[in-house]
């Protein structure tokens, strides 16, 4: 059966395991080896059945790990042009493990995964969107300043969904940021708000998407009971039941717990 396995969520890092307990990929690598290796296995899998891992842009917290982890188990890595190219100027791809972009779609786990463009400060971010070897569709979009078309597209009609709510805006307005980064952050290229995720998420319960993860959460300008209350809210006031027609959560900070989400 299919599992998301959230390893770690927010700007000290980034990680998520899908596929089974025997295979399956990393959508990104932003702690190191160590923490990385604890963390798989305490969701039950060994690092030996990652097959890849599929980087969102190059971040240091959704790649920090990258470089020692990829070269110690000889995983190949998978990101687009612009990405690549950032991550070799950056020296994290240096020749010790495989590196290749993104194609139209690739096969690998006995699943098949697809990157599309998403909105953010750097060289040429994505999202995924992966139908696992029982049929079943995961999609994931974080750092991102806006829900486009093209998002909204590849996350319709998927099982499972992780998507960013990274801040509440009057808690980041009223905080203690300098006003370039929260310029920055409320911007089409920053981060997606508690606001325009819960806005959203009732058009992807119609879709056909029932199972909601939020992640990405700010530590600062943002809590989990507050991501997830406003994000509640917004269905509950559709007329949706909570564990009756949908399920959320939000992603742990770090999986201590080994937390698997069967989708």
């Amino acid at each position: 059966m299919a599992r998301l396995i959230p390893l770690f969520s927010g700007s000290s890092g980034n990680s998520y395991y899908i596929g089974t307990k025997e295979s399956g990929i990393l959508i990104d690598a932003g702690k190191n080896a160590k923490q990385l290796t604890i963390m798989l296995q305490n969701g039950g899998v060994d690092p030996l059945a990652v097959q890849g891992i599929f980087v969102t842009h190059e971040h240091s917290d959704h790649i920090s790990g990258l470089r020692v982890f990829a070269s110690k188990y000889n995983i190949p890595v998978f990101a687009t042009e612009g990405t690549l190219d950032a991550l070799t100027i950056g020296g994290v791809i240096n020749g010790k493990f495989p590196a290749y972009k993104m194609e139209s779609g690739i096969q690998l786990a006995d699943m098949e995964i697809k990157s599309f463009r998403t909105s953010h400060d750097c060289a040429e971010s994505c999202g995924y969107r992966i139908k696992t070897a029982d049929g079943k569709i995961f999609a994931l979009a974080t750092d991102l300043g806006y829900i486009s078309e093209t998002v909204a597209e590849n996350l319709y009609g998927a099982d499972m969904v992780v998507i960013e709510s990274n801040h509440d805006v009057d808690m980041l307005r009223m905080g203690p940021y300098p006003y370039p980064l929260k310029r920055r952050i409320l911007s089409d290229a920053g981060h997606l708000s508690n606001a325009a995720c819960a806005e959203f998420l009732p058009k992807l319960y119609r879709s056909g998407c029932r199972r909601f993860l939020l992640a990405h959460l700010s530590r600062e300008n943002n809590t989990p009971d507050v991501a997830y209350q406003t994000a509640l809210c917004s269905l509950v006031m559709e007329g949706y039941v909570k564990d009756v027609d949908f399920t959320l959560s939000v992603a742990p900070r770090e999986n201590n717990l080994g937390t698997n989400i069967i989708f």
